[in-house]
């Protein structure tokens, strides 16, 4: 959850720092104070679209941070390690987002230097906002069967893995059979060319590592006389009159007859003579060494242009010796196959076929299971609708077929219809009002009915979603009542166990909270300032007043505040 948030510079705010708690956290404030911005300021913190004007007249940059607390059994602590990403050990992750006044973006994560990209990847699976006119993962159809697959839950998962692993045995043998159906003319040339390419490696007669043996061999005659002069230097230091092996015998002999009267000594004399005759060793190695050094201008122009011929190679087939034999070996198999296209396309046709009849089994394996759980699901979303008084909604989850053709190519002269995910695309469906048609979720078009259909799904994803802070900008609007209490006590639920944050206008919606921020504004050196400020409960009363009644708050505006929270506190009990 989010945990604490400071924000500078941003639009109209100079310098705040929240400190959020779990459960249901509601912003109130007259218009313009700034409630929104400090939503606005959450979404440039997980990714969102940077702009220039979120920098502060005046300000040479805008800075957002964000301390998280993440559980050890969240998904998400698979990304952070494949991102090189540590927490500390009390399992907090700090984002943070600077935007210059250049428009420029410089995003950290625990004081890593990240792309956007990556803030957003990671920030979209810790907070999720939602505005009213903003399209969601739920108001996005594309989103909506892998809302439904996290519904369903365990077996769903198993069996489209299982699926998933036979789709793509299909499409690289669906690939590999578009390749040997192409035009005849194309099939020709590319046997041509390839069979060129074939040659031209063979005839070079490459060895594997040759390249790097080359050069070696080169690096040391073209330091031949330097080299020569090196080791004779190192063996005539070690051999002959006065020199290390002469006195290192001394030391030997000396050591010998000392160890005999005390053999204390005998270690020594050990581990001289073993350096003796090892010394003794490397210097007849190195004399052998340095009498077989080279000096043959004819060897070196024969490595150059060996080197010459070989580049030529790696610009066309490989960065090293090893690449192009290995591009030799698929070129060979290519040139196999193309040779033998008709046997080839008769046995992949065979497999193909097989592959198809396991996918489809599969695949309406997989339907089967989905469409149980979509049933599950409309049942659920129904007694949710049903609480906000949208009885006469229906929501249904359609499952639209696609398919890939493949007559033409493999003769198998059937339609196979799948698509990564499965043999449908789900989408979710609503008619909010009797005698009206299905339509997509996202084409809704009452604010009022947006809101509950939203609060509605949420409430049955929210323990689906895996996303640790739920944010509400002024999803509320459109409504009043009896459904802005039913909405008041939906979000609320959605809330217990996790973090919800939440504007709102609506006085029963800030009745249920269990922390009540207040945003004002003010001034400050004739520039305008934005505050947040914890309400006690004395302070409560007064705020839900004041939006009860709009201008004036009176006794009786007063006395249905405290009536609102208490009916809040009954509520909560309930839920929790």
């Amino acid at each position: 959850m989010l945990m604490e948030l400071s924000i500078r510079n941003f639009a109209i705010i100079d310098h705040i720092t929240i400190s959020f708690d779990e459960g249901l956290t509601v912003l109130t404030g007259e218009t313009g104070a700034g409630k929104s911005i400090i939503i606005d300021a959450i979404g440039q913190l997980i990714g969102g679209r940077g702009s220039v004007d979120f920098v502060r007249h005046g300000s040479k940059r805008a800075e957002i941070e964000g301390i998280f607390s993440i559980s050890r059994t969240h998904e998400i602590n698979q990304l952070f390690h494949d991102l090189g990403v540590e927490k500390d050990e009390e399992d907090t992750v700090l984002l943070k987002r600077e935007i210059t006044k250049q428009g420029k973006s410089i995003c950290r994560i625990n004081g890593k230097l990240v792309t956007l990209a990556t803030l957003r990847q990671i920030g979209q699976m810790m907070v999720d906002i939602h505005g009213q006119h903003e399209h969601q993962q739920l108001l996005q159809g594309d989103k909506h069967i892998f809302m439904l697959d996290r519904f369903a839950g365990e077996e769903v998962e198993s069996a489209k893995k299982e699926y998933q692993v036979l789709y793509e045995s299909f499409i690289k043998k669906r690939d590999k059979l578009k390749q040997l159906t192409e035009n005849e003319q194309d099939i020709i040339q590319r046997l041509d060319l390839i069979q060129y390419q074939f040659n031209e490696i063979e005839q070079a007669k490459l060895d594997p590592g040759e390249d790097k043996e080359l050069l070696e061999e080169k690096k040391k005659l073209d330091h031949g006389e330097d080299l020569y002069k090196t080791v004779l230097n190192t063996y005539q230091a070690l051999y002959g009159e006065n020199r290390g092996l002469e006195w290192t015998m001394v030391a030997m002999n000396q050591i010998e007859e000392a160890a005999a009267v005390d053999e204390n000594l005998t270690p020594y004399k050990e581990t001289i003579t073993n350096c003796y005759y090892l010394l003794e060793e490397v210097a007849f190695s190195l004399r052998d060494y340095y009498e077989n050094i080279e000096f043959d201008p004819e060897r070196i122009e024969q490595i150059n242009y060996r080197l010459s011929e070989i580049n030529q190679l790696k610009r066309k087939y490989g960065g090293s010796v090893n690449e192009i034999l290995e591009r030799s070996s698929k070129l060979e198999e290519e040139i196999d196959t193309l040779k033998n296209r008709d046997e080839r396309l008769n046995q992949w046709v065979k497999e193909l076929e097989g592959i198809a009849k396991d996918l489809l089994i599969e695949g309406s394996h997989l339907t089967e299971l989905r469409k149980k759980e979509a049933n599950r699901l409309k049942e659920e979303i129904q007694k949710e609708l049903q609480s906000l008084y949208m009885k006469d909604t229906e929501f249904e989850v359609n499952f639209d077929m696609k398919s890939i053709d493949i007559d033409d190519l493999t003769n198998v002269n059937k339609r196979l219809n799948i698509n990564q995910q499965g043999m449908h695309d789900v989408s979710f469906m609503v008619a909010t009002n009797k005698g009206e048609p299905l339509k997509p979720l996202a084409k809704i078009a009452s604010g009022g009915e947006i809101s509950r259909m939203i609060l509605a799904l949420k409430t049955i994803f929210s323990d689906h979603e895996g996303v640790m802070s739920l944010i509400f900008d002024e999803v509320d609007t459109g409504v009043s009542g009896r459904v802005a209490q039913r909405i008041a006590e939906k979000i609320h639920y959605i809330s217990v166990g996790s973090q919800v944050l939440c504007i709102t206008h609506l006085p029963q919606v800030a009745a249920m909270a269990d922390t009540h921020l207040f945003i004002s504004k003010g001034q400050a050196e004739d520039r305008v300032t934005t505050a947040v400020h914890a309400l006690e409960q004395d302070e409560k009363i007064e705020e839900i007043s004041r939006m009860i009644s709009g201008v004036e708050v009176t006794e009786l505006t007063r006395q249905h505040a405290k009536e609102l929270l208490e009916q809040a506190k009954k509520m909560k009990e309930i839920n929790v």
